[in-house]
């Protein structure tokens, strides 16, 4: 009942976070918006027992990259007068909640008509680094070096693109 609870809370925090970003102007208030969003991802990560993927959000995610973002922001030191003026953002907002109606209630009539299940205990050591691990490098290797060479062919192209704009310049 306990954990239940939790769930809907972190689960309207994540969304109202979510709309706090798009509808917040200042930079600064929409980046405390971002911040309480994966903070309540990384609670549902929690209750769903996947403790690497919770670990590495609060620490990746939340921490290092939303202290850069604030970092940056700070430095950049926006004003409100720096802002550019949004002329019509409430037109915009409720064009928006009347095309996300048919999509919602379409979303919902499928979710009722799902069968009902219990929820199911996962076994010891579910989402764990070792479980993980083993998942990727054995069933999953293939795909994870394609993805490695993938980024490493892009970084070098990054590298080469950048070398050519220094040495034209």
């Amino acid at each position: 009942m306990f954990a239940e609870w939790l769930f809907y809370v972190f689960s309207v925090l994540s969304v109202l976070g979510a709309v706090g970003l798009v509808l917040f102007r200042h930079p600064m208030s929409g980046a405390m918006s971002l911040i309480v969003t994966m903070i309540s991802l990384a609670g549902l990560y929690a209750l769903l027992s996947a403790k690497l993927i919770f670990v590495l959000q609060l620490i990746v995610y939340a921490g290092a990259i939303m202290s850069l973002i604030l970092f940056i922001i700070m430095f950049l030191n926006i004003q409100t007068s720096d802002l550019p003026e949004e002329k019509g953002k409430l037109y915009f907002l409720a064009g928006g909640v009347v095309l996300l109606l048919p999509i919602a209630s379409f979303l919902i009539k499928v979710v009722k008509s799902l069968p009902g299940s219990e929820a199911t205990i996962v076994g010891k050591g579910f989402g764990g680094v070792k479980e993980v691990g083993l998942v990727l490098f054995q069933d999953w290797l293939l795909p994870f070096e394609i993805v490695s060479i993938l980024l490493l062919v892009s970084l070098i192209g990054a590298v080469v693109l950048a070398g050519k704009r220094r040495v034209g310049k």
